[in-house]
């Protein structure tokens, strides 16, 4: 559409709606790219770069779309990291951000469909319709990074089976949790240990209108047994997790002994789902074979989508459990080492609703939801759960059970 025949407002419009498409692409660009250099597995870092490439390309067209139309060169606002910087995707590791770029690209899918209606601009609607199909394409592509059947899209660099090699024999960090993935329990435990707490505390305080001799008995007992079963059920799933490895790691080991060729061309085929031609593939195999130890590691790793390094270490994994529980569990308890009575029971409520909304907007760490939303959800399951125990409660204290 000629210049000319765009109001001021609606030029206006468009090229905001243009600088905010520009920002978008450059944000992606920056986060691909910042990812991509951290991460030390080859054909995941490969396929990254690939993805900010199309991103500064798609940045590209919406710049030259400005300026045809008289704005400004956009300068980007964002960080140099792009969104690979953030609290979120750094606690989360690589596959949470993976995560979010996934949703965030679906976003920006309904976002430009949005404006294909919207816009008005037909030089602009036809780049919208390539962005979007490119879009669509970075879509399936980061959820076959997630879950490891990646093929490589047409127009993306070819695999280097060697790099590939390189890491499988290396296992650069490749499996290993990544810093901070201890959140994820670490939160869950203190909701647990907040919310069983939080309703014994509400419903001893319901039956004894807040005596805190009471309360704290059965708080205190409270938390030491949910602190207890928390990491006892952690120690146990943990160990049960590296038991199930060990066993797989035997069961290899004996059917590569048995039928070594058998073994050899299922890894080939494990490397050809993800997108390796069957000669690299088998290269790349026969390479590994040479270490039979080697072998019997990979082949395990890829029936199992794990490695060693990423199993869990049974007594931190209990430790984590049981403090995290008992932190949880202490919130409501704390009020009536001071106060009693009701003073005690509001102050308690307060302190354990606003953990609730503490807790609820961590989760948003690991969950992708809105912290506000999840903080807020939170909030209001602990108050339905604090005010039905207290209700419970007076009526037991009414039949003389208090």
């Amino acid at each position: 559409m000629p210049i000319a025949a765009l109001s001021n407002a609606r030029h206006k419009k468009i090229l905001a709606a243009l600088e905010g498409n520009w920002q978008a692409e450059m944000e992606g660009y920056h986060t691909y790219l910042a990812l991509a250099d951290r991460d030390a597995e080859p054909v995941r870092a490969q396929v990254l770069r690939h993805l900010a490439q199309a991103e500064l390309e798609h940045a590209a067209l919406w710049e030259s779309r400005i300026l045809e139309l008289g704005g400004v060169k956009p300068i980007y606002e964002g960080n140099p990291g792009g969104d690979a910087d953030s609290l979120a995707n750094r606690a989360g590791g690589i596959r949470m951000a993976l995560r979010r770029l996934e949703i965030e690209e679906s976003r920006h899918i309904a976002n430009y469909g949005k404006q294909l209606k919207d816009l008005g601009d037909e030089d602009s609607i036809a780049i919208l319709h390539q962005v979007i199909e490119d879009e669509k394409e970075h879509h399936r592509e980061l959820g076959s990074l997630l879950r490891g059947h990646y093929s490589a899209p047409a127009g993306a660099p070819h695999v280097d089976a060697k790099a590939v090699l390189d890491e499988l024999l290396a296992k650069r960090d490749n499996g290993r949790k990544q810093a901070g993935s201890w959140i994820g329990d670490a939160i869950y435990g203190v909701n647990d240990g907040l919310g069983a707490i939080f309703g014994i505390v509400s419903g001893v305080s319901g039956a004894t209108a807040g005596d805190s001799k009471y309360v704290l008995l059965a708080g205190v007992s409270g938390l030491i047994a949910s602190a207890l079963s928390m990491g006892s059920g952690a120690y146990l799933a943990s160990k049960s997790e590296r038991e199930i490895y060990e066993a797989e790691i035997v069961r290899e080991r004996e059917a590569i002994q048995m039928n070594g060729p058998e073994a050899r061309e299922l890894l080939s085929l494990y490397y050809q789902v993800k997108g390796l031609p069957e000669e690299d593939a088998d290269r790349v195999v026969d390479h590994i074979a040479r270490d039979p130890e080697q072998m019997v590691k990979v082949l395990a790793r890829e029936r199992l989508g794990i490695t060693e390094d990423a199993l869990s270490n049974p007594l931190v994994s209990a430790a984590s459990g049981a403090l995290s529980t008992a932190i949880g569990a202490a919130i409501p308890v704390v009020p009536f080492f001071f106060m009693q009575g009701v003073p005690a029971i509001i102050a308690a409520a307060i302190v354990s609703l606003l953990a609730h909304f503490a807790v609820g907007a961590a989760k948003s760490l690991i969950t992708v939801r809105s912290w506000w939303a999840s903080g807020m959800e939170m909030t209001i399951v602990g108050a339905v759960e604090g005010a039905v125990t207290y209700g419970i409660g007076i009526l037991l204290g009414k039949g003389g059970l208090g």
